[in-house]
């Protein structure tokens, strides 16, 4: 009886022993047509994507060349026009601030929503955007509209007071039609170039403007050198291009702009 449980025992163990070897043939064999599934599945994405790109319509083909056709044209044509511009400054008028040559973005979108304020860079064309707008000029925005503007003593006065004047380069050697008090119109603008002893800007008016200046004879615009035929005189907001904003050349000289 013994020797037969004996052999019981050792038929039990070789069971167990072999059961364990099937067990990891079967693994052995999922694992392989996994794997074969997988490729497989694999392999029909593949083709289901080449499929996909044979069936593309040639509507669906020009449709995507028009959509590039627009992004081109908007970059091209309405950023410049509306959104953002690059300017070239020509001359010495804004100096110590902006020199001869340097290249500025200009944001021609937030007078959109709002007046320029006092201080800001502007661009703007000096003869009306409807006569002439292939000339530019770049100044600062010291009067607003509706506000009376006087200088004296080298001194800019808004409304009777005085203001600061942290940007100009050198004295002002010409007050032009501010050298009595001046009313700036609704919509209008009084501007100044930084380097006040060369720039041409809101002080001085065209001859056909003078008609309009009924505080001051001809004579007397004449002594204080207020006429000028290409001079801007105080600028409308229809004229103004946009505000200055960044610098974008020389790099040495990158960034924002005040």
């Amino acid at each position: 009886m013994l020797r037969m449980g004996s052999y019981k025992m050792e038929t039990n163990n070789k069971g167990e022993i072999l059961e364990g070897v099937n067990g990891a043939a079967d693994q052995e064999a999922t694992a392989t047509a996994q794997g074969t599934q997988d490729v497989n599945t694999s392999q029909e994405t593949e083709k289901n994507a080449e499929k996909e790109k044979k069936k593309r319509s040639p509507i669906s083909i020009v449709a995507e060349i028009l959509i590039y056709a627009a992004l081109i044209f908007i970059c091209i044509y309405v950023v410049p026009e509306y959104v953002l511009q690059r300017t070239a400054v020509s001359g010495d008028s804004m100096e110590d601030t902006l020199h001869d040559g340097e290249s500025m973005l200009v944001d021609k979108v937030s007078y959109l929503f709002h007046d320029p304020e006092r201080y800001d860079i502007i661009v703007f064309y000096p003869l009306g955007k409807e006569v002439d707008d292939s000339e530019y000029y770049v100044k600062r925005v010291y009067g607003l509209p509706g506000e009376t503007i006087q200088i004296k003593d080298n001194t800019i006065y808004i409304n009777g007071k005085p203001i600061d004047d942290p940007y100009a380069k050198n004295a002002i050697d010409s007050e032009g039609i501010a050298k009595k008090p001046y009313k700036i119109k609704e919509g209008e603008f009084f501007v100044l170039g930084d380097n006040r002893e060369v720039s041409l800007d809101s002080r001085k008016i065209r001859p056909e403007e003078v008609p309009e200046m009924t505080d001051y004879t001809e004579e007397e615009l004449e002594e204080c050198n207020a006429i000028e035929d290409s001079a801007p005189g105080p600028v409308k907001k229809k004229d103004i291009a946009g505000k200055v904003f960044f610098r974008i050349w020389p790099l040495s000289e990158f960034g924002g702009v005040k």
